[in-house]
């Protein structure tokens, strides 16, 4: 058997002496769209950051293309963040509202040895389907939609084969929350990437997700 890309074994995150995630063990294979979803405050967010080393975890592995990332150090880590790329749910908050969108989508880039050009910026911006004269927008002259879409270029311009997706379409109008689906799918069967899509509505998961796990209290109660 294949080995997953994204494998999660006994994941324990706490706070203190709060334990948000307690024990979390699932796999991800390449391509595939894993939902985990659950109410507020069920530690979905926390298996998400933890996944992402974002924030490390008190116990277990989270092995990303066969190696383990717990125990690297953040110099170790930096080779391998471009592949594992997180899209937030306030899609203002991800990006430096001082910048540019050309500037933010651009700076993935850099640290991968590429000089960005207009042309590259322009052609990530078509991508999620923005024109390329937002690239001279600042956040905050976007919506909410677009802003997320920018996010979401941002994230492909390194390069990813997972993106943790933490509530990507919780914060948008319900209006516009379904083109953000369609093009999450589309970019799937374009690039081959998967998806670990957290979110706490069912509906949306269940239709989105090719498996979906619940969480309840930090723990998986049901697969």
């Amino acid at each position: 058997m294949s080995t997953p890309l994204l494998d999660v074994r006994d994941l324990v995150v706490r706070y203190g002496t709060v334990t948000a995630v307690d024990h979390v063990s699932f796999s991800l294979e390449a391509g595939e769209t894993l939902a985990v979803e659950g109410p507020s405050g069920c530690g979905k967010s926390s298996t998400a950051m933890a996944v992402l080393q974002l924030r490390r975890p008190d116990s277990g592995e989270v092995r990303f293309e066969g190696r383990e990332l717990s125990g690297l150090t953040e110099r170790e880590l930096r080779p391998l963040r471009p592949r594992m790329q997180p899209v937030f749910q306030d899609p203002y908050g991800s990006l430096n509202p001082r910048h540019r969108i050309r500037d933010a989508v651009a700076e993935p880039l850099r640290p991968r040895g590429l000089r960005p050009t207009r042309t590259q910026v322009a052609e990530l911006l078509g991508r999620v389907g923005l024109d390329p004269s937002y690239g001279d927008r600042r956040p905050h002259e976007l919506s909410g939609g677009q802003c997320q879409r920018a996010g979401i270029a941002r994230a492909l311009a390194a390069g990813p084969r997972l993106l943790v997706l933490d509530e990507p379409v919780s914060a948008l109008d319900p209006s516009v929350r379904a083109g953000m689906l369609n093009l999450l799918a589309d970019l799937q069967d374009e690039l081959g990437l998967a998806y670990l899509f957290i979110c706490h509505d069912r509906a949306v998961v269940r239709h989105f997700a090719d498996r979906v796990l619940t969480m309840r209290d930090g723990r998986i109660s049901s697969r």
